[in-house]
């Protein structure tokens, strides 16, 4: 296995949280030659950028897609056939796009050759550390999961030292894992509270009871992490990136990430809009009642305390320390006091979410986390709230629907965030001679 440090030189890592305006999104960028200026580490971003995109749109299609091929590419970035292929075995050399065998088609002349990412060559680790886990996943171009790692335990008031020991234990445990030849474009770490931009600090976890914790310094001190690019997000904002990727949330919605704490993350045009220090989407401690009970956080009545994974488990009468199965299995058998603390969570979470849509105009609201397996119970109190306090409900109902990105939305959304920052900067992977 090479890491990162063997390539030409480091790509640079994109901002999980960025926002773009419309006009200048994504897909008008990837569709607009340069002209001017570095004109061939431009186009090599935008032909990656296209044949990525449509392997992405496939996955999100849930049907088969057929790749692109190299008129596929010319014809919808507008440079020229030779051009694309040209660009195109660059990329096959740096080992970041692959041929299919050629297509039968019914037109005259050669047939099509697909292009499609390449598999197990360029890896991005995502890694999480929330209140009863911490784990750690590698994506490859292709999308593929090529090594995961995870072990639960009661992070709650941790040492994050400690904690970011067993992490950098389960780096060495996937990338021994990683097949031979494989190269390490980076980490990005999930986090559960308000993380500065890039490579942090941490500022607050108030359920991990990590408080100004610089995370990267501590991470950099272990052998397993020894020459990582290692960048920070807020876990709810990472999901929200799979989640958009997926693609049945439509382009603008309001991720919601139910676990311990509640968090939350804007998708505007199919980018995650993240504030000005990065802290959107702390769903969890808006407030629900003045007079409520004290949250971790140290305010009264936040929504965490009414429909947080703990707060639901006293509800039903179940240990905090119990898993979210333990609520499915008492409510699919009718257990009529689980069914009553869903319901009331659900109205909670439904108030929290009014006021959202109210404040940022979103066509859905996507349920995640814990809410997602949980969906069935608290659906319906969740729709009633928005119908009854949005005010532009009466003309454009926000639509609940249920995460798609998968049970480990954060860590894949972590690793897409490193491979995004491979695709806007292909010509750092070039063979040396290239380059």
């Amino acid at each position: 296995m090479t890491d990162a440090a063997a390539a030409p030189r480091e790509a640079p890592a994109a901002d999980p949280g960025a926002a773009r305006p419309a006009a200048a999104g994504p897909a008008a960028r990837r569709r607009v030659p340069a002209r001017q200026g570095s004109l061939r580490e431009h186009n090599l971003a935008l032909v990656l950028r296209h044949v990525l995109d449509a392997a992405g749109a496939g996955a999100s299609a849930g049907a088969p897609v057929a790749p692109p091929s190299r008129a596929d590419v010319a014809t919808a970035t507008g440079l020229t056939r030779g051009a694309v292929s040209a660009l195109v075995d660059l990329l096959i050399g740096a080992r970041l796009v692959a041929e299919l065998p050629p297509a039968a088609t019914a037109r005259a002349g050669r047939p099509a050759v697909p292009l499609v990412p390449a598999s197990g060559t360029v890896v991005g680790l995502g890694a999480e550390v929330n209140v009863d886990y911490v784990g750690v996943r590698a994506l490859d171009l292709a999308g593929r999961v090529l090594a995961h790692r995870e072990t639960r335990g009661d992070y709650r008031h941790s040492d994050p030292v400690r904690v970011l020991g067993v992490l950098a234990a389960l780096v060495g445990e996937v990338r021994a894992a990683l097949p031979d030849g494989a190269r390490l474009a980076g980490m990005c770490l999930a986090l559960p509270g308000l993380v500065d931009r890039g490579t942090g600090p941490l500022r607050l976890a108030p359920n991990l009871g990590w408080r100004d914790v610089d995370v990267v310094a501590l991470l950099a001190g272990h052998p397993e992490v020894d020459g990582l690019p290692v960048r920070l997000a807020n876990e709810a904002n990472l999901a929200a990136r799979a989640e958009a990727r997926a693609g049945a949330a439509g382009q603008s919605f309001l991720y919601v990430s139910g676990e311990v704490g509640i968090g939350a993350a804007i998708v505007l045009d199919g980018e995650v809009f993240a504030g000005r220090h990065g802290w959107s989407g702390e769903l969890g401690h808006t407030v629900v009642d003045q007079q409520g009970p004290r949250c971790t956080c140290g305010a009264r009545g936040c929504l965490e305390q009414y429909a947080g994974k703990d707060a639901l488990l006293r509800a039903a009468g179940r240990d905090v320390d119990e898993p979210v199965e333990v609520l499915l299995a008492a409510a699919g058998a009718g257990d009529e006091r689980t069914a009553r603390a869903l319901r009331s969570a659900g109205q909670a979470l439904g108030v929290a979410l009014a006021n959202f849509v109210n404040l940022v105009d979103v066509e859905a609201v996507v349920l995640g986390g814990i809410y997602a397996p949980l969906a069935p119970w608290l659906t319906d109190a969740v729709v009633a709230q928005l119908r009854s306090r949005v005010l532009a409900a009466a003309w454009a109902d926000a639509r609940v629907g249920v995460a798609t990105g998968g049970d480990h939305a954060a860590m894949d959304g972590a690793a897409l965030v490193v491979l995004r920052a491979v695709a806007d900067d292909p010509a750092a992977w070039l063979p040396a001679p290239a380059a």
